[in-house]
């Protein structure tokens, strides 16, 4: 008897010590995530503003891709206009960021469904040229509406006074972007969650269990729209300009690229990855060129061509030896993170 009960009393020190353990973990890594905020001055801030933007639209690419299984290849017509709602919310009627920043996902989620309907027959390759289809016409139509989008001299997204600064903005941005990821952690465990994995792993199979999944697709791609307006939002008010050519469909490819990359249905991975490619353009240029011998090669060409030459390499090395993306590699860390939890 007193066997048993120093043994359980050993198990339960020692669990105590690992849940200690990971909670010190988990703070390290915050604490060295936050250092370039706290320590890197307006130009990390507005970096971390960038990547923190990315990383909502790769998680909203996730809940539709990842989740759901339904391809998309227009996300920048979601995003653009969730932007450009913003800002005309912001600078012509003079409403409050948090009104903008509503409305803006309000129109990307109202989009987004008027798009889930017309594609709810099709999947695959012709789901995916629909929604390349819109995303290129909104470019060309929707974009170019001058009422709405200011036409060539954009629309301006000014900021209000309470996050004026660079890292109050931050702030905002890493909030939304941390109600966003407890969102689709939601979402996954709970039995919408359950039935749009069904939908992705097999329609009729899902149906025949009685899923309506016509309603779950609609759904996914509303919810899908509703985190990329509001990502669009952010991205209007941290560029405090907003144009067309912000929303191309070049754009649109490199977020796809840096949800796979991350890892579909990883949440971890897609948040890394979109912040790696949020960040590269912006930190690689200065990078190389604080190098102590200079390739002669080096231009200001090769800093254009880098880092989508990077993002290929990235995407075929993950293609080859990692499907699961990096999520794969982080699968172990996170499992003795969250004990036992799969993201």
């Amino acid at each position: 008897m007193a066997t048993a009960t120093m043994t359980f009393g050993r198990i339960k020190v020692a669990r105590r010590f690992g849940l200690a353990l990971r909670v010190a973990v988990v703070l390290a890594l915050l604490v060295l995530a936050a250092l370039p905020l706290l320590l890197g001055g307006d130009v990390w801030a507005q970096r971390i503003s960038r990547a923190a933007i990315y990383a909502i639209i790769g998680l909203s690419i996730n809940t539709l891709t990842g989740h759901a299984g339904q391809i998309s290849l227009g996300h920048q017509a979601f995003v653009g206009i969730g932007a450009f709602a913003a800002a005309f919310m912001a600078s012509r009627l003079g409403a409050p960021l948090g009104f903008g920043l509503a409305a803006g996902a309000l129109a990307g989620m109202a989009t987004a469904a008027i798009v889930g309907m017309v594609a709810l027959r099709v999947t695959g390759l012709y789901l995916a040229l629909v929604t390349l289809a819109f995303g290129l016409t909104a470019e060309t139509t929707i974009f170019n509406w001058r009422e709405f989008t200011g036409g060539g001299a954009g629309a301006f997204a000014p900021r209000p006074a309470l996050v004026s600064s660079d890292h109050a903005f931050a702030l905002l941005c890493l909030g939304v972007l941390a109600l966003v990821l407890y969102a689709d952690w939601r979402l996954v465990s709970t039995k919408a969650g359950r039935a749009l994995a069904a939908v992705r792993n097999d329609e009729r199979i899902a149906s025949t269990l009685g899923i309506n999944v016509t309603g779950y697709k609609l759904a996914a791609f509303s919810l899908s729209g509703l985190a990329a307006g509001l990502a669009g939002g952010l991205f209007a008010h941290w560029n405090q300009v907003v144009q067309a050519m912000d929303f191309e469909f070049q754009v649109a490819l490199v977020w796809v690229l840096m949800t796979v990359v991350g890892g579909l249905r990883s949440r971890l991975g897609v948040i890394l990855a979109s912040a790696f490619f949020a960040l590269l353009p912006l930190t690689l240029p200065n990078f190389l060129a604080g190098l102590p011998w200079q390739p002669p090669f080096l231009n200001e060409a090769v800093y254009h061509v880098l880092p989508p030459f990077i993002v290929v390499v990235m995407l075929l090395i993950v293609l080859r030896f990692f499907p699961g993306g990096l999520g794969q590699l982080l699968r172990p860390a996170t499992r003795w993170l969250t004990k036992g939890g799969d993201r």
